[in-house]
């Protein structure tokens, strides 16, 4: 089963856990499409790789992360783990610290947001998130 999105549960979940702590920081273990989906994408070349989809994505993230102080603390290349199931790979880790819980939801409802996560979709096999 792959995860793109959490669930209306793990959203009213990860809401009353965290939106009184202040800071937030989020893992994102991410695996790219070797092809981003063109059918939800339809506006790019689907010769273009996911990772090349999803570093557009966060292009155009950059200002709206600005905008609501959030930042992404680390970007890295995934690799076996250590500690771990060695059919589970990833190809992407970041760490993005959000202000709060709040910020990180309103940033997620905003139209210019929902004007690029089809991006997100496009170049994504799965994903995993974690606060």
């Amino acid at each position: 089963m792959n995860y793109l999105d959490a669930t209306q549960e793990a959203g009213i979940d990860f809401y009353q856990k965290y939106h009184q702590k202040g800071k937030i920081h989020m893992l994102n273990l991410l695996k790219f499409r070797k092809n981003v989906d063109s059918a939800i994408l339809s506006n790019v070349d689907n010769d273009l790789s996911g990772e090349e989809v999803y570093n557009q994505y966060l292009n155009l993230m950059d200002t709206m992360f600005r905008k609501a102080g959030s930042k992404i603390l680390y970007k890295g290349k995934g690799n076996s783990f250590l500690i771990g199931p060695e059919s589970e790979k990833w190809d992407l880790i970041l760490l993005v610290e959000h202000q709060t819980v709040s910020r990180f939801i309103a940033l997620a409802q905003t139209e210019d947001y929902k004007a690029i996560e089809k991006y997100r979709h496009a170049s994504l096999e799965d994903s995993r998130l974690l606060p």
